[in-house]
């Protein structure tokens, strides 16, 4: 699962080396890309990550997965780690990239977090003062864009649909996500965890990732690779080499596609395409 303001498309290089050994299912999360855009709910509802993560459960469900890993970047980790947490029968193993717990987040507010990821703070604003902001600087970076994959990031990221649905995710977190997660408190993740993070941004630099993640799960392991916060496009090979280790037993030898794949026949690099409309 792929991160904030991304698609599936960030997981265009890698998925295609998983595929050739295991069937790979690359949804666009809800509110994101192609994937539809539910409206609020009360408290940010429609966005928290319990709901997001029943999403993909019925997701795999629908393509007749029962029990299955979970790899998810930095949002989209979010979204794995309530997964592990509300359907522990279903999740075999977690990778979560470049992220650490949102409740520790919240609780262990800093001066360094804020200045690194000061977005968090500026999403959560009341709308629409995020959302115009958002709109603008991403309509002049796609009129600006020269990349094909830029293009279709921002193709969607431009939309205020989208802008608004992800300024939804944001606000969720610190509402009813922290609400959740502190109820949750006590419980660990069971399934092996492992936590990869960017040696060159600032997550590695702020936290002790590994010792805090080990709270959380039974059986962790994790270490920084050199790259920044899009781990998965900024060292592809050596995230390929990591999730393989860890879910090594599975042997399906298959990959789902969707007619998103005509987008990305210019992309240079290989790609899966596997956007899920939600209903």
């Amino acid at each position: 699962m792929h991160g904030a303001p991304q698609s599936h498309a960030s997981w265009r290089i890698v998925a295609p080396q998983l595929a050739k050994t295991h069937t790979v299912i690359a949804p666009d999360l809800r509110g994101y890309g192609d994937s539809s855009k539910p409206g609020d709910g009360e408290n940010h509802a429609n966005y928290s990550k319990r709901v997001m993560a029943l999403d993909q459960v019925e997701v795999m469900k629908h393509f007749g997965f029962d029990r299955f890993p979970v790899v998810g970047h930095d949002r989209g980790g979010r979204v794995g780690h309530r997964m592990a947490l509300d359907h522990p029968d279903k999740v075999t193993h977690l990778v979560v990239l470049d992220i650490v717990p949102t409740y520790y987040v919240y609780t262990h507010v800093t001066i360094d977090f804020i200045q690194a990821y000061f977005h968090w703070f500026n999403n959560v604003r009341a709308a629409p003062g995020p959302e115009n902001d958002i709109k603008t600087q991403n309509e002049a970076a796609l009129a600006r864009a020269t990349s094909e994959i830029q293009k279709e990031y921002l193709r969607t990221a431009a939309q205020p649909e989208n802008i608004r649905a992800m300024c939804e995710d944001y606000r969720a977190g610190p509402s009813i996500d922290l609400k959740h997660d502190e109820a949750d408190l006590n419980k660990k993740i069971a399934c092996p965890l492992l936590t990869l993070w960017g040696e060159r941004g600032p997550m590695g630099r702020i936290y002790d990732v590994l010792a805090i993640w080990k709270e959380r799960g039974t059986r962790v392991t994790g270490k920084g690779l050199p790259g920044g916060h899009n781990l998965q496009e900024d060292v592809p090979g050596l995230v390929f080499a990591e999730v393989t280790v860890l879910v090594r037993i599975l042997t399906s030898r298959s990959i789902r596609m969707s007619s998103m794949e005509r987008i990305y026949a210019s992309l240079p690099a290989p790609h899966l395409a596997g956007a899920v409309e939600h209903s």
